[in-house]
């Protein structure tokens, strides 16, 4: 199989069909939604309204999270769902929120657990509350513990361990792996994964990432410390194409790849001034994430069994595949 169709093997495969996108209220974090939608998707169920929040560690310009609200908006319109997003990254806030939406008594909580430790109290309080909580995005390896119903998402260590082998194969020797949000369990893992598989020199490089001029000023200025640096490895799709601006500056020879893709990303490998990135299709996790809330509301479902981790990556995109993935990008769900 050509190397760049490949997709590492997930413990659980989940699809679902891209549907029209509705509106949905805001508490924070986000641009308010517009109500309704552009056309009536098939199949909308008529079951009671029912309200869920989403709750995630979203940074702000952050374009990742457009993505993953998109489809969690998706899912909202086909099943008769009000949808609350609201999102802060400091873990404290973050738990806040959560505390918010158990005080408005909504039907179920989707949440990310880039700081777990943070949230286990208040994902407690929504056990006693009797509200659902699953996970999606960060928390892989800590969902079960907080005991959440579900988790939907990529193991980021084995994200990381793909990217390390790659790397393997396009010959690189020296790498930074550039971390914006120290603290983040899912960007350390990704790095550790990265470290353990490469088998060349990977360094870490910490950024503040929700201060972009900062973060192209860091990283031009590691390549000119160093510039045996023949990779810079970003987390995600902002970051890799402040990145590509650094190695111009730097005048560096370092190539880019990444986690994540937006449009102008998908843009960007397609020009050659990214290599690859690694999608974990966060469409698909904001989309089963209220979808299982509404499932489990209305039949008792729940994937996995409550054991097992529905993954939605790592998938490889490069030059080879870019193409069927860029129209998707251009609308906003990949």
């Amino acid at each position: 199989m050509d190397r760049s169709r490949r997709m590492i093997p997930a413990l659980a495969v989940a699809a679902a069909a891209a549907l029209v996108l509705a509106g949905c209220s805001s508490s924070s974090g986000g641009k308010k939604a517009e109500e309704g939608a552009d056309g009536a998707s098939a199949g909308k169920a008529d079951t009671p309204r029912m309200t869920v929040a989403l709750v995630t560690h979203q940074a702000p310009g952050d374009t990742f999270w457009d993505i993953v609200r998109k489809g969690a908006e998706a899912a909202a319109a086909k099943d008769n769902v009000k949808l609350v997003y609201s999102a802060d990254p400091n873990a404290g806030n973050q738990a806040n929120l959560v505390q918010n939406a158990i005080d408005q008594k909504v039907d179920g909580i989707a949440v990310t657990l880039a700081k777990p430790d943070a949230l286990k109290d208040v994902i407690g309080k929504a056990a006693q509350a009797n509200i659902p909580v699953v996970g999606l995005n960060s928390g892989v390896s800590d969902w079960r513990d907080l005991g959440l119903l579900e988790f939907f998402g990529q193991d980021e260590t084995v994200a990381g361990e793909a990217l390390g082998k790659r790397l393997n194969e396009e010959g690189a020797k020296n790498a930074v792996c550039v971390i914006q949000e120290q603290g983040n369990i899912g960007l350390t893992q990704r790095c550790d994964g990265v470290k353990k598989t490469f088998s060349g020199t990977t360094q870490i490089l910490n950024v503040n990432g929700t201060d972009m001029p900062s973060v192209k000023s860091t990283i031009t200025a590691k390549l000119r410390q160093d510039n045996s640096l023949d990779y810079v490895v970003a987390l995600g799709a902002p970051f890799a194409l402040t990145a590509v601006q650094s190695v111009s500056e730097a005048g560096s020879k370092a190539k880019v790849a990444t986690f994540d893709l937006n449009k102008d990303l998908t843009s960007a490998i397609q020009g050659g001034d990214i290599q690859f990135a690694v999608d974990q299709q966060p469409y698909l996790q904001g989309y089963l994430a209220v979808d299982s809330l509404w499932l489990y509301k209305n039949n008792g479902n729940y994937s996995g069994g409550g054991e097992q981790p529905v993954l939605t990556g790592p998938a490889f995109v490069d030059k080879a595949n870019v193409e069927a993935v860029a129209g998707f990008a251009a609308k906003g769900t990949r």
